[in-house]
């Protein structure tokens, strides 16, 4: 059986929900929280123990040459069950680990790897890259059950920057490593570069998992996706390995690295890329803009997408979101905007995006004492809590589901009425309960924006996951109606699969199943993301 060796694990971490335990909302938060919503129950539901969970025993072993990288212990795999949307928080305390991996991996070279995968392919053992777990769309939960057995496979001992091209502004970084130590690695290093690429999940995601999923950083326009700032990619499949040239661009053919970016482990496994760096930003600035009408907010918004100033920061927030975020309380939408720069002083950038929030009837709010913005302020904090709080409403049987989007201009004024109109609706008839449906933008782009929706609603304890099931499916629904995609920044995983299925084309969809067939022969990586497993033998 496993080895019971040291493996790199965090133990401030949470297994069961989002990021560390002690930020988890106390009960009292919880009951606060669920005494907004008529129809909860009076206290929330415990946060279990590991040591109380039932798993299912294990039904594969790993190779003796193996083992001692390899671990079957209960923290291991409870904690690699599921990423971290509401329905895999709330099955994880409710004591569901039936989907348990029977081991985990914990390579610490290549060679490793590519071993692992050999006797994964020749045993049947299906392998799902973990990442930093925080998928939000069913992208590492095996749920096939067609292999002999499922081998959870984590690349955070790989996880150093091992070089950095100051003349060329990159490095060579492991795709193990968590956002904070690759930061923290860089500026230890000579140069004063960063990647720059701050995705909400930043303090639990890899930038593994950012090229995997192509995964959105808090950049709202310019360099949004993490797509941009990738130079060359080295990438493990079963049928060999492919390394891209490090190259600023080519027109050499389809994009070898566009083949394995948002690929999400189905075709083979990420293990370095050379990314481009930037200079660290020395001035800043930001502002904030209230708005009577949402409408003139989105107007202002494609206005200053559209002026060529690439604010860091454009975020949309309207009156529902503003309220919850603890923005305003007015039934007013607001506006938060950030400049930066590394070589010289921005104050004339963002007056120039002032003057646009303006013309389009935002009302800036003037600095309190301290110089700062409250609002931006206060926007930053709700940002980074919204995940516990998320939990803390799982803990009261509320239903909170959040999904992302992306359209072009013309059609999202429509877009945001249908989704607020008719999920509101849906969620609704689902829950018996009125349900509050709020929308920020997240990203901005010349021809249109990334609206990011959130629905709560009271549910019923044990009855959770069927009602969110349902309210996604609507939220789906919505948007294949709509031409808008199914997913901006979350990824397709295993949740968003008959929403891509819609809005990929078929010939497309021929050469991707291609693709599968080539790099990955035994069907073992990933099965059911992007594309469907394979059936069972016999």
């Amino acid at each position: 059986m496993a080895a019971t060796a040291a493996f790199p694990t965090d133990p401030a971490r949470s297994w069961w929900g989002w990021g560390l335990t002690e930020q988890a909302l106390p009960d009292s938060e919880c009951t606060a929280l669920g005494a907004l919503l008529p129809g909860l129950p009076s206290r929330p539901m415990p946060v279990p123990e590991i040591g109380g969970v039932e798993l299912p025993e294990p039904r594969i072993s790993p190779p003796a040459s193996l083992a001692h990288r390899v671990s079957a212990t209960p923290p291991h795999r409870a904690s690699h069950t599921y990423g971290k949307a509401y329905r895999d928080v709330v099955r994880a305390l409710h004591g569901d680990l039936s989907a348990a991996p029977d081991l985990v991996a914990f390579p610490h070279t290549e060679t490793e790897l590519v071993d692992l995968l050999d006797w994964a392919g020749s045993h049947d053992v299906a392998v799902i890259p973990y990442g930093g777990g925080s998928s939000v769309v069913g992208g590492v939960e095996y749920r096939s059950g067609a292999h002999a057995g499922v081998l959870s496979l984590d690349l955070s001992a790989m996880d150093r920057v091992l070089e950095v091209d100051t003349t060329s502004r990159a490095a060579r970084i492991q795709a193990g490593v968590f956002g904070p130590a690759l930061e923290a690695q860089l500026r230890g290093m000579p140069g004063g570069l960063t990647l720059r690429h701050f995705p909400q999940s930043f303090e639990f995601s890899t930038l593994g998992g950012w090229l995997a999923t192509r995964a959105g950083g808090h950049y709202a326009t310019l360099y949004p996706h993490i797509d941009d700032l990738v130079e060359s990619m080295r990438v493990v499949t079963p049928a060999g390995t492919a390394e891209s040239w490090r190259l600023p661009g080519s027109g050499a053919g389809p994009s070898p690295d566009r083949l394995f970016l948002g690929s999400e482990g189905t075709l083979g496994v990420i293990t370095e890329a050379w990314m481009r760096l930037q200079d660290r930003p020395a001035h800043k600035a930001s502002a904030s803009f209230f708005f009577s009408d949402v409408a003139d907010a989105m107007e202002a918004v494609r206005a200053i997408s559209q002026s060529g100033l690439h604010p860091a920061n454009c975020r949309l927030l309207d009156a529902g979101e503003a309220a919850l975020s603890g923005v305003a309380h007015d039934g007013e939408s607001v506006l938060v905007l950030g400049v930066e720069s590394a070589h010289q002083p921005v104050g004339g950038r963002l007056a120039e995006l002032v003057t646009l929030a303006a013309d389009h009837g935002g009302r800036e709010r003037e600095p309190e004492g301290g110089g700062g913005d409250s609002a931006v302020s206060a926007w930053r904090s709700a940002f980074l809590r919204m995940p516990y709080m998320r939990d803390g409403l799982a803990r009261m049987s509320a239903i909170t589901e959040t999904f992302e989007t992306a359209c072009t201009w013309d059609r999202v004024a429509g877009l945001y009425q249908a989704v607020r109109a008719e999920v509101g609706a849906a969620a609704e008839k689902i829950t018996g309960h009125p349900a509050l449906v709020n929308c920020r933008f997240t990203h901005v782009y010349p021809d249109g924006p990334a609206p990011y929706f959130t629905v709560i609603a009271a549910g019923r304890h044990g009855q959770e996951v069927a009602m969110w099931d349902e309210i996604k499916t609507a939220a789906m629904e919505t948007l294949t109606r709509h031409g808008a995609t199914i997913t901006h920044h979350h990824a397709v995983g295993r949740d968003h699969r008959p929403g891509y299925d819609r809005q990929r084309p078929e010939p497309f969809a021929l050469a991707l199943r291609a693709a599968k067939d080539a790099l990955d022969p035994h069907g073992i990586l990933n099965p059911g993301v992007l594309i469907d497993p394979r059936p069972a033998a016999g």
